[in-house]
């Protein structure tokens, strides 16, 4: 009877443990499904993204506080006079400023040297780097209690975003070879940096308020951990391959030198340029001319995450039915964002600011959403194939701004006033607009499709475009395997051999 039960409860447990089997193969062949893993891959992106932008702002309701304790425990042990605590308050402000910065100028010191090393080893383990160096980073907020340490962590989170943003761009711009996929993925992507810049001021003030310094950033170091985790999952980046076959990319100041390229990084940094410098500067004017609480100088930005995700739904969609006025959109959203700019400082309520400041998000959102694929595209048509590089000097049109805004944008307040920052910078976007106007003879001859041949009326012009174009064919018909890589290379090396025979 007990041998009975015994095997009874082993042959049982033998089930589960095969249905277990079975459940796990299923799931291994799922991730290994390519229209599965490509959204796997979007989602390891996007979160790395969110996780960036939200280390970038969590601080902003942090830091001045915290330092300024600091800088009261420590006057209070050198019993400093009144005049010595202004000298500190004016040394703490520059300080904070530093601090906020120094993220973006190492970022804009590094893009250049990430870009290349992306181009030459691919997207998924800069990918994992850029993930790693963010949770160190993270981890010593949580648990730093001097500036330096601090000042070291933030830089070192200045590194970590040259690798992860650089390489989660491009590896979109990669796996998404459509214009209509690609821009879609990216305007997704881009709806994760504004929803981690935006919602990451409230998150921080209230955990900090309620639970203290350590725990916002062990809960953003819990899950950038996880992201790497499924990255080793998914993408399994010490075993892929596909590197070694890769492509040489254009070299990166060689992609700076191209015009349209440089007319498209200028328009990034300029139309960013009012977010950077507001971040810093709207809330001390909130202050000193509506009486603004404190809740109201932090959740100010909240609102404008909305018509940041409608700008990017519209442009998405319009891009998919007018490929071809891509450019128009971007002038668009750049005179929004100098209009909206101009009218901030007339604002006298909560409520009246609100507005202008979705104004601003809005034209940001049509900018991004219609310029970030097409650097993608002048890449496919003009150079190589090959997104590192490119995407590093998007990351440095933006660090460029924000580098410049916290140390910038106060000395302009202070000397000229916040009424003429604000028309500064409306007048600069309003005045770059037409400059995208260059960008329109390339978008009116690009297809739904943007294929090598058909877009300069001629055939492939060396075997990797050959390879490239199809790749992208046995793709949309759902052909491509790596058998079919295999016969597509041999196809393409023997059309390549018959035409050298032909020649000779």
């Amino acid at each position: 009877m007990e041998a009975d039960g015994s095997a009874g409860l082993a042959k049982s447990a033998a089930l589960k443990l095969s249905e277990m089997g079975e459940r796990t193969k299923q799931l291994g062949s799922a991730m290994q499904d390519p229209k599965r893993k490509r959204r796997l891959i979007l989602v390891i992106v996007c979160v790395a993204l969110l996780l960036d932008n939200m280390l970038y702002m969590v601080i902003v309701p942090i830091i001045p506080d915290y330092l300024a304790d600091l800088e009261s425990e420590q006057a209070a042990r050198a019993h400093a006079n009144s005049s010595l605590g202004r000298a500190n308050r004016d040394n703490l402000d520059i300080q904070i400023g530093v601090l906020f910065a120094s993220k973006a100028i190492l970022q804009l010191m590094v893009n250049p040297l990430s870009g290349t090393f992306i181009d030459r080893v691919g997207y998924d383990i800069p990918l994992l780097i850029g993930l790693l160096v963010m949770f160190v980073s993270t981890c010593i907020f949580a648990f730093a209690n001097n500036y330096g340490t601090l000042f070291a962590a933030r830089s070192l989170q200045g590194l970590g975003s040259a690798f992860a943003d650089t390489s989660g761009i491009a590896m979109i711009a990669d796996k998404y070879t459509e214009e209509a996929e690609r821009s879609r993925a990216l305007g997704i992507a881009l709806a994760f940096i504004s929803f981690g810049s935006l919602v990451a001021p409230p998150f921080g003030s209230i955990l900090y308020e309620f639970a203290g310094k350590r725990v916002p950033f062990i809960v953003l170091a819990s899950v950038c951990l996880a992201d790497g985790i499924l990255l080793l999952t998914v993408i399994k980046p010490f075993s892929n391959r596909t590197r070694e076959n890769m492509p040489v990319g254009t070299p990166i100041y060689r992609l700076m030198m191209d015009p349209y390229i440089a007319v498209v990084a200028g328009a990034l940094t300029v139309c960013n340029i009012p977010l950077a410098f507001l971040e810093p500067t709207i809330a001390n004017w909130m202050e000193n001319t509506m009486n603004a609480t404190k809740w109201e100088m932090g959740l100010i930005w909240l609102p404008a995450f909305l018509p940041h995700v409608l700008g990017v739904y519209i442009t998405v969609r319009l891009a998919a039915k007018y490929p071809e006025l891509q450019w128009f959109y971007g002038a668009l959203g750049m005179v929004i964002i100098g209009a909206s700019s101009c009218t901030v400082p007339a604002c006298k309520t909560f409520g009246q600011l609100m507005l202008p400041l979705c104004g601003i998000c809005f034209g940001i959102a049509l900018v991004d959403t219609a310029l970030l694929p097409t650097l993608a595209f002048l890449v496919d048509v003009r150079h190589v194939s090959v997104y590192g590089s490119v995407y590093a000097i998007a990351d440095i049109s933006y660090s460029v701004a924000y580098a410049m805004g916290p140390i910038v944008a106060g000395q302009i307040v202070h000397n000229l006033g916040f009424v003429q920052l604000n028309l500064g910078m409306g007048l600069v976007n309003v005045l770059y607009a037409p400059a995208l106007l260059l960008l329109r003879c390339v978008c009116q001859v690009k297809p739904s499709n943007s294929e090598r041949n058909v877009l300069l009326e001629e055939g492939a012009t060396g075997l990797y475009d050959t390879i490239r174009m199809e790749e992208r064919k046995l793709k949309r018909k759902g052909l491509c395997g790596a058998g079919a890589e295999s016969r597509t290379l041999s196809a393409a090396e023997d059309r390549r051999r018959a035409a050298g025979e032909t020649d000779a």
